[in-house]
């Protein structure tokens, strides 16, 4: 069987993917995209229904200075985690 393609609109380019999780009914992805010329992570979550992929979130990272105000903020609160 062929591996699914993403569920991403045509008029975005996947450059590199790695699928972080996948079930009969969630899908989350982040991927490197060029749109508009510009080059950039996201974080994609995706429900089936109706044996259809429809994105349920999208989260962009633009810039490596961004990225690393989130990890940071991330890294602050993941001691509360289990």
């Amino acid at each position: 069987m062929a591996e699914e393609k993403l569920p991403i609109s045509e008029t975005i380019k996947v450059i590199e993917e790695t699928t972080v999780f996948k079930s009969d009914k969630w899908w989350a992805a982040v991927v490197l995209v060029e749109s508009f010329g510009r080059k950039q992570l996201a974080v994609y979550l995706w429900n089936k229904k109706g044996g259809q992929w429809k994105r349920r979130q999208k989260f962009v990272v633009r810039n490596k200075a961004q990225w690393s105000q989130f990890k940071e903020a991330i890294e602050k609160l993941l001691p509360h985690l289990p």
